[in-house]
């Protein structure tokens, strides 16, 4: 039977989204990405903000068609929003046949077998502080060279705007040994780079080994043949310790590339978010960031417009991007989510003030980044091959500083022949706003 999957929302979805394909690969499915000639169609939802609500319910809608215009005999729906409102979608899209939650993807096959045999609206929820223990391999669908890594699940933060907690529960690291036996199957097929995710990578090991031991876990996975880089995303900044710093400093392996998501400047801001920051102590950790590892790259995410931001607390954040100049930066429009505490909060901005505000501190950013981008001008860089420019003698990558689907890229003019996942010595030439243009300049290595 042919199915289709799709994969909404985060990297750690999309790791749970390459379990099932693995899953059901080793059932004996093929795979289509054409919707009409699809036997099942599986779609992995996120719910996280409004936008990521409404593309999933959207595209529920969609692929609902498929039961009367094309081939569909089974859909089934998984992930955050089925976890969070799966007898809205019994209730009001009776063409949905199965549904799991966000810690039983590894019953995908069993769900998929009853729906195909005639059950409707089977469901299959268990305890949230369960992680799947899948043996099978994981399917990639990154290309092949690159890979992410979740390390943990869950989050015990309870951010005053954030549902994750209550969809994906507490915290709860995978065991070491797991991990490093998954990223040396990786490599075998191929990767190259490991990109480490969670909600949060940098409490890492709390729960089962009583310590932060993220920087333990770095240094096994740097001993895997076949891993070039690895990139550590999602670093909660309170919780960056002297040994992480100093791993990521040691260990050639590891991208000199952080991602931070301090979500605002303003320390009354912060507060009401119920962050465990100040922005002395955000300082305090850029500093040493920069100063032990002076060509790092940071990149942090941003909400605007937060119940009860002031333009005070506007302009303080403002100040705070100009002076920091993080090489990569994105922000979100503040969405107010259902059943968080932010939402009933007073002093909600309105939607055309937060959008302002955004775009705004995407407008300053631009500036930074250009700058940024400039100073790479004449330097030679390693960079990771993505693919090539139709028509032209050309291709795209991306330097150690650039995270893939979130930063930017380079683009390197070459006769060469490369292939994707090949690693080229590239001198810059030029520079755009979030891109960089090189030259090859040595032979590539694969």
């Amino acid at each position: 039977m042919k199915l289709l999957c799709i994969s909404l929302g985060c990297d750690k979805n999309l790791v749970d989204t390459e379990m099932m394909l693995g899953l059901l690969n080793k059932d004996g499915y093929t795979f289509t990405d054409n919707e009409q000639e699809a036997d099942v169609i599986v779609i992995n939802t996120c719910c996280f903000i409004g936008d990521a609500k409404e593309e999933s319910v959207n595209t529920i809608l969609e692929m609902a068609r498929m039961k009367e215009e094309g081939n569909c005999k089974a859909l089934i729906v998984t992930g955050c929003l089925a976890q969070r409102y799966k007898q809205e979608i019994i209730d009001e899209i009776p063409e949905v046949d199965g549904i799991l939650g966000t810690s039983t993807y590894d019953e995908i096959s069993n769900v998929l077998a009853k729906a195909l045999g005639g059950d409707t609206h089977v469901q299959c929820f268990h305890d949230l502080d369960l992680i799947p223990e899948i043996e099978t391999e994981r399917m990639i669908t990154t290309g092949g060279h690159y890979a992410f890594l979740k390390i943990a699940e869950g989050c015990d933060k309870h951010c005053t705007y954030c549902i994750i907690p209550s969809l994906r529960g507490n915290f709860r690291s995978v065991p070491m040994e797991r991990l490093v036996k998954e990223a040396a199957s990786l490599a075998e097929q191929g990767v190259k780079e490991l990109i480490l995710v969670a909600q949060e990578t940098t409490l890492y090991g709390v729960d089962i080994y009583g310590e932060k031991s993220l920087h333990k876990l770095l240094k096994e996975l740097c001993k895997i043949s076949g891993i070039q880089w690895i990139r550590i995303q999602y670093c909660y900044p309170e919780e960056i310790t002297d040994e992480l710093i100093e791993t990521i400093k040691s260990e050639k392996k590891i991208c000199h590339y952080l991602d931070l998501p301090i979500q605002h400047a303003s320390d009354s801001v912060l507060k009401r978010m119920g962050r465990r920051t100040s922005q002395a102590q955000l300082r305090e950790i850029i500093d040493k960031l920069r100063t032990e590892i002076p060509d790092i790259a940071l990149r942090t995410t941003l909400i605007a417009g937060f119940p009860g931001e002031t333009e005070e607390d506007y302009e303080t954040l403002m100040e705070f991007v100009d002076e920091m100049e993080f090489e990569r930066l994105g922000v979100f429009a503040y969405s107010a989510e259902e059943d968080t505490p932010a939402a009933t909060m007073e002093d909600q901005i309105p939607e055309e003030v937060k959008a302002d505000r955004r775009d705004e501190i995407m407008e300053l950013q631009q500036e930074i980044s250009l700058d940024h981008s400039q100073s790479m001008i004449g330097r030679t860089l390693e960079v990771m091959i993505e693919g090539k420019v139709a028509d032209e003698n050309a291709y795209v990558g991306r330097t150690y500083m650039d995270g893939p689907n979130v930063d930017g890229m380079i683009f390197v003019q070459t006769g060469e022949a490369l292939m994707s996942g090949d690693f080229a010595k590239v001198r810059v030439t030029g520079a755009m706003e979030y891109d960089l243009i090189g030259e090859l300049e040595d032979e590539f290595t694969e």
